[in-house]
């Protein structure tokens, strides 16, 4: 063996390492780099940019790409920071995520504008009619023309642009799949928040263990079952004490018609209703506007939103439009006074339908009616 064959090949320290957002040595990203430094000369009807301004562009595109970066990362941490359950909190993770999502994309759409306004060279195009199919030249010179955009643009001469955008898109690729999770009703963040959506505040009872009175919205005055006594009177109601809760309210007014005897439907439950006075939820099943437009002559109940029509004297069925169940029921009586009260909460879920999909317990109640 020579000296030679025990020599150890050693690394060349000279070959630079690769950076992300960097082509790997010897190789090139849509061109060369002198290539690039050439575009745009001596081409009639190019303009360059003046050099000067081209980086200090640069700096506020990686500025941009660099804000979208942060803001992607701020909405993937609000969706798991800010939870939904309540109706504020909901507010506050509708805006923490709408904020930092807008300021993402107006970030990167900044970046974008200003980059090719300001450092990619301008041109003056006449542009000619030519047959549709293009031949084989046509195709080479848009080949050409494309690497020659590339170069031009600076996405392989200026690596802080390359890397910054780089950079903003990677956590915008992760926005989707974060949201997608709600797509798994049992384990998103606002399932306990649906849950509370299916319960009302009729069910509880005052400091001292008595029912909720029935109250008029606005007054706040009881009701006594004897002083509403008009057919085809409509009333709208809310549960007394909770008259500025509009959290509460949200799901708990209601409207009270008031029937004859003969009017009344088998869809009513007539164990929950007195002297002829049914009472309703007011919040539409089809996307939860307020249902409170009646017909006295045809006792409908009309949501003025999309036009739902409920017959009210047969327990709210949906007779027109987009709802999809009747509006639910709440059983009713009097104290020993002669106020109307709740008997306690609705059997079903109130306001859209959408609610109660993937409760099995809620689903189970809504097979089984109003009965």
């Amino acid at each position: 063996m020579t000296d030679n064959e025990h020599e150890i090949e050693q690394p060349d320290e000279r070959v630079p390492k690769r950076v992300i957002g960097t082509p790997a040595p010897g190789t090139s990203m849509l061109g060369d780099a002198a290539a690039a430094e050439a575009a745009g000369k001596d081409v009639p009807g190019v303009t360059l940019q003046d050099e000067a301004k081209a980086r200090k562009a640069e700096k506020i595109v990686a500025l941009c790409f660099t804000i979208t970066f942060l803001a992607a990362i701020a909405f993937i941490i609000s969706y798991v920071v800010f939870q939904v359950g309540t109706p504020e909190s909901t507010g506050v993770s509708n805006l923490a995520l709408g904020a930092s999502l807008t300021l993402a994309i107006m970030g990167l759409a900044v970046g974008i504008v200003v980059w090719v306004r300001m450092i990619m060279p301008k041109y003056s195009l006449i542009q000619e009619r030519h047959e549709m199919a293009s031949d084989e030249a046509d195709r080479e010179v848009v080949a050409d023309t494309f690497v020659q955009g590339a170069n031009e643009s600076g996405f392989v001469k200026r690596k802080l642009l390359r890397r910054t955008l780089l950079l903003a898109a990677a956590p915008l690729g992760l926005v989707p799949l974060v949201l997608l999770r709600d797509l798994d009703n049992s384990s998103m963040p606002g399932a306990k928040f649906n849950k509370l959506l299916r319960h009302t505040v009729w069910g509880e009872k005052t400091k001292e263990g008595k029912p909720l009175r029935l109250v008029v919205e606005g007054t706040g005055q009881p009701i006594r079952a004897a002083d509403f006594n008009s057919p085809g009177g409509i009333l709208s109601v809310v549960p007394e004490g909770y008259e500025h809760d509009l959290n509460a309210l949200a799901k708990a007014t209601l409207i009270l018609i008031k029937f004859r005897p003969e009017e009344i439907k088998d869809g009513v439950n007539k164990n929950w209703i007195h002297d002829g006075i049914v009472a309703y939820s007011k919040i539409c099943t089809h996307v939860g506007c307020p249902a409170a437009l009646y017909e006295q002559n045809t006792h409908h109940i009309l949501c003025p939103c999309h036009q739902s029509t409920f017959d009210a004297a047969d327990g709210a069925k949906v007779i027109f439009g987009p709802a999809a169940r009747p509006l639910p029921q709440l059983p009713i009586t009097v104290d020993d006074q002669g106020y109307l009260i709740a008997k306690g909460d609705f059997n079903v879920p109130v306001g859209p339908s959408y609610w109660e999909r993937g409760d099995a317990e809620a689903e189970a109640r809504m097979k089984g009616g109003q009965a």
